[in-house]
């Protein structure tokens, strides 16, 4: 997988998680929501994701299948 890939893969992932846990938990869960949802935004103006920084510390390059 590209670490396109992985972001978007980890984000959808975050969201689905943190939805059902906000669903059958308790309703503070949906801040995770919202936290993922405003670092796509910041991210889509800004151009920088903590998680492609994170991976690439990991070694991973950026247009590099995994």
């Amino acid at each position: 997988m590209t670490m396109e890939s992985w972001i978007r893969a980890f984000a959808g992932s975050f969201v689905l998680v943190s939805l059902a846990l906000g669903w059958l938990l308790h309703p503070a869960f949906f801040l995770f929501t919202a936290f993922v949802g405003a670092n796509l935004l910041q991210s889509a103006f800004t151009g920088f994701c903590p998680l492609e920084h994170l991976l690439r510390r990991l070694g991973m390059a950026r247009g590099a299948e995994a």
